[in-house]
C-alpha cells in the first residue's frame, strides 16, 4: 500500500504538470498506469479516475478563476451538456460494457484523427500565429457534442472535458479560453460520475467502487500539479499549446490502439 500511494502521488504530479496548461487532466493517460502498473480491476479503474478528478481539479481552477480565465458562458454551456451524458455513460459502463477493449477502441479512433487535424493545422499555420479558426459552435450544437463527449467520458472515466478539448481547438478556439472550461468540465462531470458509481456499487456485487486510497493520492499529486500547470499556461505560446494538445491527442490515441490490438 505505501509503495502504491507514493508512485501514485507522483504520477498524479508529473502528469497533469503536462496535460494542464492543454486542458486535460491527467485521468485519461493515468488509466493505462492504474490498469497495467497498480492492477486496479474493472470497472473499478473508471471511478478511480473519475476520483482522481475530483480531488486534483480544485489546484488548477483555482489557479485559472484567480487569473479571470473562467469568465465568459463556454464552461457553462460545455457542463449542461456533459452533465446528463456522463450519468449515462456509468450506467452503461457497469451494465453494458464492463471489459476494457471496447473503450480502448472508441478513444483510439477518436483521438488519432483529431489529434493529426490538430497537429497538422497547427504545423501548416504560419510561424508565430495561431491556426485561423471558425466561430464558436451556436448553443445547440455545442449542447449536442457535449453530450456525447459526455456519455464517453462517464464510460471511459474521463469527465469529458479532456475529449471536447481537441474538438474545440482543432475548430481554432483560443486555448486561454478552451483549457480553462475543459478543465470545469472535467471537474465537475467527474463529481457527478463518482456519485454515479457510489450509487451502482450499493447495487452491484463486483469491483465498481473505486480505488480511494490510489485515486485519493493521485489526486493529490494532481492538485499541486494541475495548479503549477495552470500557472504554466499563459508563459506557453498558443502555437505550443495547440501543438501539445495534438500530441497529447495522438500519444493516447496510438496507446490505446496498440493495446487493443494485443
Amino acid at each position: 500500500m505505501d509503495w502504491t500511494v507514493a508512485a501514485g502521488l507522483v504520477a498524479g504530479l508529473l502528469i497533469s504538470i503536462v496535460t494542464t496548461p492543454a486542458g486535460v487532466s491527467g485521468a485519461v493517460f493515468l488509466l493505462p498506469v492504474h490498469l497495467s502498473v497498480f492492477g486496479v480491476p474493472n470497472p473499478a479503474v473508471t471511478p478511480t479516475n473519475l476520483l482522481f478528478n475530483v480531488v486534483s481539479g480544485p489546484g488548477a481552477l483555482w489557479r485559472y478563476r484567480r487569473d479571470g480565465a473562467l469568465r465568459g458562458p463556454l464552461a457553462r454551456r460545455l457542463v449542461a451538456g456533459t452533465l446528463p451524458g456522463v450519468v449515462a455513460g456509468a450506467v452503461i459502463r457497469v451494465y453494458a460494457l464492463p471489459g476494457p477493449g471496447v473503450f480502448r477502441l472508441l478513444i483510439a479512433f477518436l483521438l488519432l484523427p483529431l489529434g493529426l487535424w490538430l497537429c497538422l493545422r497547427v504545423l501548416s499555420a504560419p510561424a508565430g500565429r495561431a491556426p485561423r479558426g471558425r466561430a464558436e459552435p451556436s448553443p445547440a450544437a455545442l449542447g449536442g457534442l457535449a453530450l456525447g463527449v459526455g456519455v464517453v467520458g462517464g464510460v471511459y472515466g474521463i469527465g469529458g472535458g479532456s475529449l471536447l478539448g481537441p474538438v474545440l481547438a482543432a475548430r481554432g478556439m483560443p486555448m486561454a479560453q478552451l483549457a480553462p472550461a475543459a478543465l470545469a468540465t472535467t471537474f465537475v462531470t467527474s463529481v457527478v460520475g463518482a456519485a454515479a458509481y457510489a450509487l451502482l456499487s450499493v447495487a452491484e456485487s463486483g469491483a465498481v467502487s473505486p480505488d480511494w486510497w490510489l485515486g485519493l493520492a493521485c489526486g493529490a499529486g494532481g492538485l499541486v500539479g494541475g495548479y503549477l500547470g495552470a500557472r504554466l499556461q499563459p508563459r506557453l505560446p498558443e502555437r505550443a499549446l495547440r501543438l501539445l494538445l495534438g500530441v497529447l491527442a495522438l500519444a493516447l490515441g496510438g496507446l490505446y490502439a496498440v493495446q487493443a490490438a494485443l
